[in-house]
């Protein structure tokens, strides 16, 4: 008899699934797509119980029949989107919204409030960055605030996978990783609760008891079982964030190591020698014991590609390809500033908007979509600038995500940042990591394990070097360039129309700072 592992994720446009054996071996694997909801500006949402809870059950009740025969299924484990929150009731239910990631910015006023309180110099000792729209304890005190009455119900609050681990198995509890990302909570020296700050954003709220992603937490119930087809005391694995768990299972394990995740925003992990504190990147406990990262991501990517596919007619995306890789590096002088859901890394500023420069009548979609491609890139760029001034160059970068299929974006990538990838052969995504982490879990593998194969080379053309650079200065300089005329738009965008104050943007986090500015 053979064993078999089950790896779920739940990203922002889908969930996945796949079935894997102990030696990296794909049997099957799914998906399901979905979408956030943004009912206001600056909030990002989804239903726990539909797209992650619901995809999960769909997931399994399609796989688990695909266990070849003679083969045993011996653990599952989850990973999802994060940090995200979702405060869930004594029957283990969401009382409400799961308010997503960085891309949720609702919480500013919180993110300025306890910045100020408790001091950036003791975040960034604590916690290794400051506070901005990424970190989770600012969105809990305004649960706490703005939804009294789930707050009064609630029993805990979960992140993507361990709402799913304690939907599978009935137990309360959050990965080391996860926890580390809800700032200011969490203490990154001492890898555990930071109790007195804690009880100043969720009073009397149970803090989740801290497991290590590759735990075995508990065990599906009787309950879950019926819903899932999965196998009544099956092991069920903690799991973690999917980025890092994306990274995991494309190899990025060792110091050094680096991946550039291609989704519905771009991220990027690197595995840092220890732990390292450098703001503006968000320093967080890695998924190996004992391990930290150092990561940087942007507020749009592959949504803002849907976006252009969107407003140009819903035009495939092979067409899309086809048409920006018939148009001359530079777009003929279009330049996309990329910020359409704010930005994170490097300015944090959630009132930051778009700018499309240079456009002319000539214009046509497939500038427009080249355009974008080349604005995500400088964006990744700068992310990229701020790893090597952290930690020194590092190997070509992993590049994983959807992304990554078709070459144009890859090759815009590399061009723009000068940097080489590497696409690993096996693409399917932060489901696959989770799996390694079930299998680690239960021991089928030894911890450490590195399932992936190297698939083709990006390299970058250096003929492109002089146009890049130049397109990279006049990039840096869109957005304090724009940033009060902004602040004005996103005055009106919100109704509220008020004169903007200090920097022309009310409610940017205390440690936004200029491109350039960096501490």
């Amino acid at each position: 008899m053979g064993d078999v592992v089950l790896g779920v994720d739940i990203g922002t446009s889908s969930s996945k699934a796949v079935l894997v054996r102990p030696d990296g071996e794909v049997v099957a694997s799914s998906s399901r797509a979905h979408r956030m909801s943004l009912p206001r500006p600056g909030w990002a949402e989804m239903d726990a119980e539909v797209d992650w809870w619901g995809d999960v059950v769909a997931l399994c009740r399609e796989l688990v029949p695909l266990v070849p025969a003679g083969d045993r299924l011996s653990a599952v484990c989850p990973s999802g989107i994060g940090p995200c929150l979702v405060l869930v009731g004594e029957d283990g239910r969401a009382l409400g919204p799961a308010v997503l990631y960085g891309v949720d910015s609702r919480a500013g006023a919180e993110v300025d409030e306890l910045g100020e309180r408790l001091g950036p110099a003791a975040l960034e000792e604590r916690c290794g960055s400051g506070l901005s729209s990424q970190a989770l304890g600012p969105k809990l005190l305004w649960a706490r605030r703005e939804r009294p009455e789930a707050w009064a119900r609630a029993r805990t609050w979960h992140g993507c996978s361990s709402f799913v681990v304690s939907r599978l198995t009935g137990v309360d509890a959050l990965d080391h990783h996860t926890a580390s990302q809800c700032d200011p909570l969490y203490d990154l020296r001492s890898r555990g609760w930071s109790e007195d700050w804690a009880v100043e954003v969720v009073g009397d709220l149970p803090l989740p008891r801290l497991v290590a992603p590759d735990d075995v937490v508990g065990v599906v119930t009787a309950s879950a079982s019926a819903l899932t087809g999965l196998p009544e005391d099956l092991p069920v694995v903690a799991g973690a964030v999917d980025a890092w768990v994306e990274a995991l299972g494309a190899g990025v394990r060792r110091p050094g190591d680096l991946m550039l995740m291609y989704g519905s925003t771009s991220f990027a992990v690197q595995v840092s020698p220890g732990l390292r504190r450098r703001p503006p990147l968000w320093a967080t406990c890695g998924l190996d014991e004992g391990s930290y990262t150092l990561s940087g991501g942007t507020a749009t990517a592959g949504s803002l590609t849907a976006w252009v596919q969107d407003l140009t007619g819903g035009a495939s995306f092979e067409d899309l390809v086809r048409e920006a890789g018939a148009v001359a590096p530079g777009a003929d002088g279009l330049l996309v500033l990329p910020y359409l859901a704010g930005e994170r890394t490097p300015v944090f500023d959630p009132r930051a908007r778009g700018v499309v420069a240079g456009l002319t009548l000539r214009h046509g979609r497939g500038h427009l979509y080249r355009a974008a491609l080349e604005g995500i890139a400088l964006g990744v760029a700068q992310v990229l600038d701020l790893f090597s001034d952290a930690a020194g160059a590092s190997r070509p970068v992993v590049a994983v995500g959807g992304g990554t299929r078709g070459g144009l974006w890859t090759q815009i990538t590399s061009d723009v940042t000068g940097r080489a990838q590497v696409v690993p052969e096996q693409a399917i995504g932060a489901s696959y990591g989770a799996a390694l982490l079930a299998a680690e879990g239960v021991g089928l593998v030894p911890r450490g394990t590195d399932w992936s194969r190297p698939g083709r080379l990006v390299e970058p053309d250096p003929a492109l070097r002089g146009l890049y650079d130049d397109l990279a200065g006049a990039f840096a300089s869109l957005y304090p360039a724009t940033r009060e005329a902004v602040g004005v738009l996103a005055a009106v965008d919100e109704g509220g129309g008020t004169r903007p104050g200090a920097h022309g943007r009310p409610g940017v986090p205390a440690d936004a700072r200029e491109p350039g500015d960096l501490a």
